[in-house]
């Protein structure tokens, strides 16, 4: 029976964003606020980020034309479309099924909180300060927002959408940090304690891959299967920094 899974599939963080670079400034001088002027759809990559993009890119192509990409998929997110589309100049738009820019890859949405950083949460907002630490931040959901659960709900629908229009595909997905940890959770049918200690143990890196391979032997049917995740070494190779920096705003670990 013929797979409903892609071959490959690649999950990625877009490159260093403006937005991490002021959560950087604000939180190294005790600010309650991030200065960005920029809706968060509309925060660019910086300028370490552009490179990170390109020495990503630049993974990609040298890779056999065989093991390349055949569709990807991207978060509307400035960052993430600027991510998505240094990877697509360098493989030749034109040998790709498709090239898609889908709202379910967005960023986490933070309401009320958007831009505040964690002390001018607990500064501004005391009472959901002390909720989400009593809730705790998988089923956490802040006035305007999203919890994590509402996120992976609409992921569901993107797996839906690639195991019908993309199965025996290899497919790239740039989008974000939290994007990337629920797809996690799913693909590798995680759980809240699991999905939790992976998120407290590191960030995903800025352009860090987190790659899954179709194997038929795998389960009742066959199914994706990690190979790595959090995979920097296009960065490495490339003597591209390195950086890890959550988005804005943050939460702090628990």
């Amino acid at each position: 029976m013929e797979s409903k899974w892609p071959t490959q599939l690649w999950i990625v963080r877009h490159g260093q964003s403006a937005g991490n670079v002021a959560r950087d400034a604000a939180e190294a001088t005790s600010q309650y606020l991030i200065d960005i002027a920029e809706r968060d759809v509309d925060v660019p990559l910086s300028e370490l980020g552009a490179r990170q993009a390109r020495a990503l890119a630049a993974w990609f192509a040298e890779l056999p034309p065989e093991q390349r990409p055949t569709a990807i998929l991207h978060s509307p997110y400035l960052r993430a479309k600027g991510t998505a589309m240094a990877v697509i100049e360098r493989l030749d738009r034109g040998s790709l099924l498709a090239v898609v820019a889908d709202e379910r890859l967005r960023e986490k949405e933070f309401g009320i909180l958007d831009r505040l950083t964690p002390l001018g949460i607990a500064d501004k907002y005391p009472e959901l300060h002390a909720q989400r630490k009593h809730v705790g931040k998988f089923y956490f959901r802040p006035p305007g927002g999203e919890s994590w659960c509402d996120v992976i709900l609409r992921l569901r629908s993107v797996i839906d959408t690639i195991t019908r229009d993309y199965r025996g595909e290899r497919v790239l997905i740039v989008a974000h940090q939290v994007i990337v940890n629920c797809f996690r959770y799913l693909l590798e049918r995680l759980d809240e304690d699991a999905m939790l200690a992976i998120d407290k143990a590191a960030d995903v890196p800025n352009c860090g891959v987190t790659s899954y391979a179709f194997d038929p032997a795998a389960g009742k049917r066959g199914k994706l299967v990690l190979q790595v995740a959090n995979f920097v070494a296009p960065l490495a190779d490339t003597g591209t920094p390195i950086t890890a920096k959550a988005d804005v705003p943050a939460a702090p670990k628990s």
